[in-house]
């Protein structure tokens, strides 16, 4: 009998088994839980009110990021809520014993930025926050995807799920990608190909050449935006790159022999060669050039040298009113070219593009250029672990001398559950991951998603800009 080689999602699932359940659903160990201010202080108290406690407190940790605020680092915060739920966390985990980052720590930053660089997040485990782009740590070869509020109580009381295995999707993106070229243009191409909801029931395995060249950072990019294509989570394989990148880090086995025995237990969930995949996409790397969101949804894309689509030459009547809709509430014609769209807000961070390679790189092109006149531009950091190395780098400095506002860790802009937020229908050149209706702060503010380096070109140019053309990227740029 002839047995086919497994994907990394089956041997996860397998390793974390617990039972089958009655309804056919898997009870699933869960490796490691992430928790931060907005959606545990509800799961918390279901747990009072069950009289129940935390399982494994040490399988748990804990950080601030949502609502805290960028522009002010000392409690009590100014606006109630957020005080009130980051007193609620902090009463919370030194009840329960678990591991908190808080503002004092100089670890406390974005959930998703703070797991791997402690190395907290490492292959081969089970990883759930509440909170969707968890797929972010689907990098290292983890399967994590975000839970909701009572899912977040049943792992602080049990430590398993009760879940339903998906199908697996390989993307492969072989090729060498152009000069300004990102791993934010990558996805965001894969989202437009595969559609907002075209991962739905599927996990996504991405691999290929580019995948195999991209740093780790790189990676968590585009697995932090496989919740935007529907994809319950996304991961890469685990590899030489993974283990260097882990080394060291303070929840990492220590070097020797009990760090070798880890990383061959991590690599030994890679996938093999012979793994059968639900479907299988290939995508050409050379196809890819930098690219903008135009409407209100992640697959609302084009290049940045494309115009903005015309429902008009659409055969489906209700994919016209979606775009119609999405024009009529981003003020933009059909038919216009997305390059020269006017911004009013640049926005540079957030769990996709707030880590420290997001800032190098940037930092490159900008030292020199100014922000436009008119246009406020913010760049927030994904931790304090970030924050500091780009003082001591300077880089920090550039972004101020450029006229950016050097912000504290935290989620700021991306979801404006703080006092960073669009005014009125301001436009939004973003970093983040989402350009919903309202997603960042104001009920008809716009949101255009681009890379790092795309949205310093926007704020230097005071419009949709191709970041080429701004600062002559060159085809020896390290990608982000």
């Amino acid at each position: 009998m002839i047995t086919m080689g497994k994907t990394l999602y089956d041997k996860v699932w397998e390793a974390h088994t617990v039972r089958t359940l009655s309804n056919g659903q898997t009870q699933l160990l869960i490796g490691t839980h992430l928790i931060h201010e907005v959606t545990s202080p509800q799961a918390f108290g279901m747990l009072r009110d069950l009289n129940l406690g935390v399982r494994y407190p040490d399988r748990t940790f804990a950080t601030v990021d949502h609502i805290v605020p960028t522009d002010q680092f000392e409690e009590p915060f100014a606006d109630p809520l957020a005080d009130e739920m980051i007193r609620e966390l902090k009463k919370n985990v030194e009840k329960f014993g678990i591991k908190y980052f808080d503002l004092k720590s100089g670890k406390q930053g974005i959930v998703h930025v703070v797991g791997p660089e402690q190395g907290i997040t490492q292959p081969g485990t089970t990883i759930v926050c509440g909170d969707s782009h968890t797929a972010t740590h689907g990098a290292f070869g983890a399967i994590a995807f975000g839970i909701g509020t009572t899912q977040v109580r049943d792992v602080l009381a049990t430590q398993t799920l009760a879940m339903a295995k998906t199908k697996v999707r390989r993307i492969n993106v072989e090729g060498e990608l152009g000069p300004g070229v990102y791993a934010k243009d990558v996805i965001l191409h894969i989202i437009k190909l595969l559609g907002a909801k075209g991962g739905i029931g599927y996990t996504y395995e991405y691999g290929g050449s580019v995948f195999d060249k991209f740093s780790m950072e790189e990676r968590m990019t585009v697995c932090n935006m496989s919740i935007e294509g529907g994809a319950r989570c996304g991961y890469v394989n685990p590899d030489g790159k993974t283990v260097a990148y882990l080394k060291g880090r303070p929840y990492v086995p220590a070097e020797g022999d009990a760090f070798d025995e880890a990383a061959a237990r991590w690599l030994s969930f890679a996938s093999d060669a012979d793994a059968e995949y639900d479907d299988v996409v290939d995508i050409r790397a050379e196809d890819i050039e930098p690219s903008v969101t135009w409407g209100t949804s992640p697959d609302h894309g084009v290049f940045i040298n494309e115009t903005i689509p015309d429902p008009a030459d659409l055969d489906s009547e209700d994919e016209r009113k979606v775009i119609t809709d999405a024009l009529t509430y981003m003020k933009l014609d059909a038919g216009a070219p997305i390059k020269g769209t006017k911004v009013d807000v640049a926005f540079l961070g957030s769990c996709t593009n707030g880590r420290l390679s997001d800032f190098r790189e940037v930092a490159k092109y900008l030292a020199g250029h100014k922000v436009a006149d008119g246009v406020k531009a913010i760049a927030v950091p994904g931790s304090q672990v970030v924050a500091t190395i780009c003082e001591n780098e300077g880089i920090a400095e550039v972004f101020r001398q450029a006229g950016f506002e050097w912000r504290g860790a935290g989620c700021s802009m991306c979801l404006a559950m703080n006092p960073d937020k669009l005014i009125g229908d301001q436009l939004c050149a973003s970093s983040s991951n989402r350009n919903f209706k309202g997603r960042q702060g104001s009920p008809i503010g716009r949101t255009v998603l681009m890379s790092p380096v795309m949205v310093a070109a926007a704020a230097v140019a005071g419009e949709v800009a191709d970041a080429r053309e701004v600062f002559a990227v060159g085809s020896t740029s390290a990608a982000v």
